[in-house]
């Protein structure tokens, strides 16, 4: 298939990673070192102009901006008869992706969210387990995510809430609603708080949040930029045992799953571990189901509607928070 990059940093070069054994065709950024760079890299011609990249010939978009440019672009893409891969949250609010959602119904076009860490090995594991019974019916989830942040940090475009849409709510905070959601189903918010504690500016560094769901399931989540030893935590309660994924590699360390099966007798469960301790592969599998789903092979896993819904947590979380 024949890619166009939309965005050339850090993202946007994992994403021309894992789209190797297909062509990019066109690189675009407004950085003209960016560009060039990742260019060099792919073979691809170089742009500066989205408007430009999206329409050259090619099967699908794959953009990693700016959160203020991501649904803009993604629209203008799908009215151009063009798949996308958006990274997440796709857009500031739920009304800035609403058109967006509409747009890929009426053309009939794939629009693939980027929640990679649904593909993150231990929590694919771990969704299949609970999909066949494991640990029986499921009942809540606890998540914690979060990092420290880095010399100049308050300084960086997610400080904008103008860029950003918001802090560490909408940042990390959307990966941890997106999983719950992915286990638990729709769900809704019982309360909320974004505090800001430490990071200067515009935005939240902390985000609380419990979300609640059919059969009083729940969801108590807490993502941290003043988490000072990164760190992922993620539980998945049931009846019958618990599963628990910690770290997801690099800094946040090795990724484990484990899987703690209540006995008839109680007690000390029976308890399964895996390790997963090498390169992250998400992106390479999240990019290999976007393919799939393009071909009519599978569905979008996170796609565009599972942003919408995301995101309207996360506006319901900022519209507590207004005085």
């Amino acid at each position: 298939m024949r890619f166009v990059i939309i965005g050339c940093g850090l993202i946007g070069a994992k994403r021309a990673a894992a789209a190797a054994g297909h062509e990019i065709v066109a690189v675009c950024d407004p950085d003209v070192e960016r560009r060039a760079r990742l260019a060099q890299q792919t073979g691809a011609r170089a742009l500066a102009d989205w408007r430009e990249a999206i329409a050259i010939d090619a099967d699908a978009v794959l953009i990693a901006t700016p959160h203020d440019r991501l649904a803009p672009i993604a629209l203008a893409a799908v009215e151009a008869g063009r798949h996308v891969l958006v990274e997440k949250p796709a857009g500031r609010g739920p009304d800035e992706v609403a058109p967006l959602l509409a747009a890929a119904k009426k053309h009939k076009r794939i629009v693939k969210v980027g929640f990679n860490h649904r593909f993150h090995p231990a929590i694919m594991r771990a969704k299949r387990l609970a999909d066949e019974g494991a640990i029986g019916p499921l009942l809540f989830i606890r998540g914690r995510y979060g990092h420290g942040g880095r010399i100049g940090y308050e300084n960086e475009w997610r400080f904008d809430k103008e860029i950003s849409g918001g802090g560490e709510l909408i940042d990390q905070g959307s990966h941890l609603i997106d999983l719950s959601r992915w286990f638990l189903g729709d769900l809704t918010l019982a309360y909320g708080a974004a505090p800001r504690y430490f990071w200067p500016g515009q935005v939240e560094d902390n985000c609380f949040l419990a979300l609640t769901g059919v059969e009083q399931r729940m969801a108590w989540l807490h993502a941290s930029w003043t988490e000072w030893k990164n760190q992922f935590s993620f539980e998945i309660m049931g009846r019958d045992g618990k599963l628990t994924i910690d770290g997801l590699g690099g800094s946040y360390g090795t990724e484990r799953l484990t899987l703690h099966r209540m006995l008839p007798q109680m007690g000390p469960p029976e308890t399964t571990a895996w390790e997963y301790p090498f390169p992250d592969r998400s992106f390479a599998d999240e990019f290999e189901n976007f393919v799939a789903a393009i071909g009519g092979r599978a569905p979008a896993i996170g796609d565009i509607e599972d942003a919408h819904a995301n995101l309207s947590i996360i506006q319901a979380v900022y519209d507590r928070a207004q005085p």
